[in-house]
């Protein structure tokens, strides 16, 4: 088995897309309109799906927003140097709610931005998860 991917229901594709793309360094992959269910999929990743994981970004037509819930948590990325790729999130129009530094307990070094529809994205300093 294989990780594919994690889906997210956005609120406004567009806006999300470039988020995700502009301001993650992410590519589209793949999009499309599925006219008799009135949604589209987006396919978002660092690599062709064959060999990286995606995300996909499920726009249904007829709905503007998503109550996120307590279950969700986050999704992770890794980044080589952290303050960095925080620098540049935010110098994008990024949100960082929640500045580089070690985790609480550990010395792993976190931060977390939020998209558009206020999912939260955490950043991992390559070199120091697991600790």
């Amino acid at each position: 088995m294989r990780f594919l991917h994690t889906m997210l229901r956005v609120g406004d594709l567009e806006r999300s897309i470039t988020f995700y793309t502009q301001v993650l360094g992410m590519e589209l992959l793949r999009r499309k309109d599925f006219p008799d269910g009135k949604f589209t999929l987006a396919f978002l990743g660092y690599g062709p799906e064959a060999t990286h994981p995606a995300l996909e970004l499920t726009y249904n037509w007829d709905k503007e927003s998503y109550d996120l819930g307590d279950a969700y948590g986050h999704i992770a990325l890794g980044v080589d140097d952290i303050y960095k790729a925080c620098e540049d999130i935010a110098a994008a129009g990024g949100k960082v709610v929640r500045e580089p530094g070690p985790m609480k307990h550990g010395s792993t070094v976190i931060a977390f931005v939020e998209d558009p529809d206020g999912y939260k994205v955490e950043l991992i300093e390559l070199g120091t998860q697991g600790n």
